[in-house]
């Protein structure tokens, strides 16, 4: 009798069940929640971009690490598949704004209720405890344990998550079984996250989104990401699609600065004939009140601010001298980026189980037979977009198949 043992049941785990059961004469998931898929079902916002219509080199260049190990799992399980999967599930499929695919139905309670419906069978079983210890012997994977029980087994796959968003389970204890197996943890680091910023006036626009803009980010000088689209200011910082992405590149330590363009369809002599335009309309009203065609009311004052120029001057007496510090404050916004969120608010975790110590053809350890990984555990993140929930699909349906 083959038992292969699932630890996780979200994205990556419940895919691997799917297969598993399929080859297998029973399938065990351990999930430590009262239900499967948590974090699916707060992923984009309760919303769930489960993957993206790129094509597969596409795909590999928005991977940020060991995008060589993915090339195996996206043959074998391609985003397509992917489509196809969740609509041969039931759930209708849409396409949006860079090529992102979502529910229909915007809910990503039924992606995982769908995913939950795909690995369910006569020979699976659930089992919501929290997995303690997968033991081997002779270099072989023998038992897995939990509470004071043994589970004996011919296989396990480890799908524990990262460390970000703990409270779905993904609290990092996948890495110490791994470790403790024998492999190297690349340090676990917070990926896809929001910025703290240096500077406090970004509190007074909490909430702000801004659309269409560019977003620059430089340390010592160096341009290290740039990309255009759509931000939001908190009380902390600055979060967003376009930072999220930015955060990404971001492994260095030490202080990085944001520059934000907030006009980039415009050139500089544009945007000051844009500016003359609308100051000479405005004629005797204070320079507070006359720019509320250029830019949203809540940014008008910290603009006025960091530019230096007097709020209650005349629209029609502003000087070139101060124009010129207006429009260098809208067209190169600074901020000094002083960290992270915590790694809890990450969407992803960069770092993980080495890749190296893992064969890219079939998701099994090299180091520890009959031991898979799939998901979040490995060292292999990517942008937004899709293209994170696509990995987990990807090496979920791989270790699936061969575990």
């Amino acid at each position: 009798m083959k038992r292969v043992v699932i630890i996780g049941g979200g994205a990556a785990g419940l895919l691997a069940a799917s297969r598993a059961k399929l080859h297998s004469d029973e399938v065990i998931i351990f999930e430590r929640n009262k239900f499967p898929a948590k974090k699916v079902r707060i992923t984009g916002k309760g919303r769930c971009n489960i993957t993206n219509i790129a094509d597969r080199d596409e795909i590999i260049e928005n991977i940020m690490t060991n995008k060589r190990f993915m090339y195996s799992a996206l043959s074998a399980f391609s985003n397509y598949d992917v489509i196809t999967l969740f609509e041969d599930l039931g759930v209708a499929t849409k396409v949006e704004r860079g090529g992102r695919v979502f529910p229909q139905s915007d809910s990503a309670k039924d992606v995982a209720e769908a995913l939950i419906k795909a690995a369910k069978g006569k020979n699976v079983r659930f089992i919501y405890e929290k997995a303690t210890n997968i033991k081997a012997e002779d270099g072989r994977v023998v038992s897995v344990c939990y509470g004071d029980k043994e589970i004996e087994c011919d296989s396990v796959l480890l799908a524990t998550g990262g460390m970000s968003y703990p409270l779905t389970g993904s609290d990092g204890f996948g890495y110490k079984i791994a470790k403790e197996l024998g492999h190297n943890i690349i340090e676990p680091k917070p990926s896809l996250i929001p910025l703290v910023t240096k500077e406090k006036w970004v509190s007074e626009l909490m909430g702000l989104s801004l659309k269409n803009v560019t977003i620059t980010i430089k340390q010592q000088g160096k341009t290290i990401f740039t990309d255009f689209g759509e931000m939001l200011f908190t009380h902390f910082g600055i979060s967003g699609p376009i930072v999220l992405s930015a955060s990404a590149h971001m492994r260095n330590r030490g202080t990085y600065t944001a520059l934000i363009d907030l006009k980039p369809a415009l050139t500089e002599k544009q945007l000051d004939d844009r500016i003359i335009r609308d100051l000479g309309q405005a004629g005797k009203k204070h320079l507070i009140n006359a720019l509320d065609k250029l830019l949203p009311k809540a940014l008008i004052p910290v603009i006025i601010d960091l530019s230096g120029v007097l709020p209650h001057k005349a629209a029609n007496s502003i000087t070139k001298e101060e124009r010129f510090k207006i429009l260098n404050c809208l067209k190169n916004l600074e901020l000094t980026i002083t960290g992270t969120r915590p790694i809890e608010e990450a969407i992803v975790t960069a770092g993980g189980v080495d890749c190296k110590q893992v064969n890219p053809k079939t998701m099994e350890s090299k180091l520890v037979k009959g031991l898979y990984f799939a998901g979040e555990i490995l060292d292999v993140d990517a942008y937004t977009g899709g293209y994170n929930l696509q990995i987990a699909f990807s090496t979920g349906y791989l270790a699936g198949e061969n575990v």
